[in-house]
């Protein structure tokens, strides 16, 4: 856990970069209404219009504050990079360097980095090492390399330092948490100590490559026999926790769309998979990439009329439990039929509005916000707005942000802003609707409801062979303890902490033994040493 002192040092970082940049001048251009933000900040805004601006453009101004301010920050721009209906084109196509080309660590920190985690020099393991980076990101940067045996493969390397940075940004975002939620009542319903907490575990989970091989290996398992996704093999003799080596692709960024143009690619067949392969990754598989931004995505154009995607970077991933999944695929339908009494319902059955709700005036609302939408061609509607409509009108009902599903919204704001760019006449709702009904229909089988019932019992069924080897281990276990407690009970009493901790001893050993889960086995020691304490002891 960091020190105040460290989230004030990240504090101070960011108003420096602000003044350094002359971010001031930022949300003028935008068109932002200035008189909302609070006092203090439009203070610091005022104080900041007597420096001198320079002739730097404000989207190349904005893109190097957010790449000076770290990694964190850093994200959120690869976010707005894939919105360009959120920002001015200028701003938006200056963002999009984010994704793979911010500024690179040199070459010797690079080879020092790699032979310090491989434990000896370069040649040893590679026949070719690129030293100018094949792209360059805010928490590694990429090198093409080739083995011993000739395959070709690229090298990803963490940044010296990035997890310094990291604990400093992620201890300023959490002392903004608290202050936001002891200050600001209407904060607490949007939990964001808790959706700190949930970003602090996904981005610090970055930083270990051996998950992100191990997600990579997963997702190529998921998508082997399936024309929709390709994802590159992992050479796991090299991986380590900061390197990753992978199997180099050779294909089109998916941002690339003068070359996609120039390949005569068919973009709704694009669009619409990328909506397919989507659903099925949350739907299908429970297990989704959630950082598709343009920069980890790249297009097959072997054939262009019917192209298919590759993904990498497969740090940050999501999944749903099975109550979210059957929730989210019935509030998705009944969106999609304007079936607003069941909207209301689900929502307060998720839990993601109190239970007291009245059902009949929220349905009311919601009514009115989505009737004039659906007023407009389907394919005219953005889906990402029209949710982020939807939360914002249910404030007034107490709705409580679910930090499990951050990082789908977020996931689904990117598919959605992509897939617009490639076809702009893309109707997420047309190509979701049927994978929805189908996969809902499957669920809601009577035969497959009967299978998940029947699983549990079955996985208990299969242990029963090694009962009887485990009650023995167990009772063998219990009788030792039961001898070192009356040894212990035989000596005099000189503190209360021999009982205690015999207790302690024997009602954890009895726990283990008996399979219990470690959150009950606390409770247990504490209730086994307050029964010693309490019960009279004989003395010798």
């Amino acid at each position: 856990m960091s020190t105040p002192g460290v989230a004030w040092r990240s504090a101070l970082r960011i108003v420096w970069v602000t003044f350094r940049f002359r971010l001031d001048r930022i949300p003028k251009e935008l068109g932002l209404p200035l008189a909302r933000l609070p006092w203090a900040a439009r203070a610091l805004l005022t104080l900041m219009a007597c420096i001198p601006a320079g002739r730097t453009p404000g989207p190349e101004r904005l893109r190097r504050a957010i790449e000076a301010l770290g990694p964190i920050f850093v994200k959120f721009g690869q976010l707005l990079s894939s919105r360009p209906d959120l920002l001015t084109p200028a701003y938006a196509t200056s963002l999009k360097r984010l994704q793979d080309r911010v500024t690179p660590f040199g070459e010797a920190a690079a080879r020092t980095t790699l032979e310090a985690a491989l434990g000896g020099p370069l040649e040893d393991h590679f026949a070719t090492f690129e030293a100018a980076p094949l792209a360059s990101a805010s928490i590694a940067q990429v090198h093409g390399a080739e083995l011993p045996n000739g395959e070709r493969v690229v090298v990803k390397l963490r940044r010296p330092g990035i997890e310094d940075v990291i604990v400093d940004d992620l201890a300023l975002l959490r002392q903004l948490a608290r202050a936001l939620a002891r200050a600001w009542p209407e904060a607490r319903r949007l939990r964001p100590e808790e959706v700190v907490e949930d970003y602090a575990h996904t981005i610090l989970g970055e930083l270990d490559f051996l998950a992100e091989a191990a997600n990579t290996s997963q997702l190529r398992r998921n998508f082997r026999a399936s024309p929709l996704l390709y994802v590159p093999k992992v050479h796991w003799p090299l991986c380590r926790e900061n390197v990753l080596i992978l199997e180099r692709i050779y294909a089109t960024p998916i941002g690339d769309l003068d070359a996609l143009r120039a390949a005569g690619t068919d973009f709704k067949v694009l669009a619409d998979r990328g909506v397919e392969t989507f659903f099925t990754q949350v739907f299908e598989d429970n297990f989704f990439h959630a950082d598709m931004h343009p920069g980890n995505i790249f297009v097959d154009l072997t054939d262009p009329k019917n192209p298919s995607y590759i993904a990498i970077d497969c740090a940050i991933i999501g999944t749903l439990t099975d109550a979210d999944q059957t929730y989210l695929a019935r509030n998705l339908l009944a969106f999609f039929n304007q079936d607003y009494a069941e909207v209301a319902r689900l929502h307060v059955a998720s839990g993601w509005v109190p239970a007291h709700t009245d059902v009949d005036a929220f349905e009311a609302v919601i009514r009115e916000v989505c009737e004039p939408l659906f007023a407009q061609p389907l394919a005219e509607i953005s889906f990402g707005h029209f949710l982020l409509t939807l939360f914002d009108t249910a404030r007034a009902f107490d709705m409580t942000v679910q930090p499990q599903l951050v990082l789908l919204q977020k996931t689904l704001l990117n598919i959605e802003g992509l897939g617009r760019q490639l076809y702009p006449e893309l109707d997420l709702w047309q190509t979701a609707k049927p994978f929805m009904e189908r996969w809902l229909a499957r669920q809601l089988n009577p035969l497959n409801r009967v299978r998940l019932h029947l699983e549990p019992l079955l996985a208990a069924a299969q242990s029963l062979p090694g009962l009887p080897a485990r009650e023995a281990a167990r009772d063998e276990t219990i009788r030792n303890l039961e001898t070192r407690l009356a040894a212990l009970q035989a000596q005099p009493p000189r503190t209360a902490s021999r009982p205690l901790g015999a207790a302690v001893l024997l009602s954890l050993g009895v726990g283990l033994t008996a399979g219990l889960s470690p959150a009950l086995l606390g409770p247990l020691a504490l209730l086994a040493g307050g029964l010693l304490l309490v019960l009279p002891r004989r003395h010798p």
